[in-house]
């Protein structure tokens, strides 16, 4: 990989890192269910945090509602 394409992936790659960590971070305090460790999982890798998410929380949180 050249040095222009990390220039130009890495700030995309942060980004992204970011947005998720923090939308699974609001998202999982409105529900009441760990946001620290979502939002700290979403920083670490893309896109397993948001897929677990959806399965285990927003799944369930539904199957309450109803």
């Amino acid at each position: 990989m050249t040095p222009l394409e990390q220039y130009v992936l890495l700030p995309l790659l942060i980004l992204v890192l970011l947005t998720q960590s923090t939308l699974l971070f609001i998202d999982a305090k409105k529900k009441g269910s760990f946001a620290w460790f979502w939002g700290l999982w979403g920083l670490i890798q893309f896109p397993l945090p948001t897929l677990f998410y959806y399965f285990f929380v927003v799944r369930a949180h539904r199957r309450k509602r109803r």
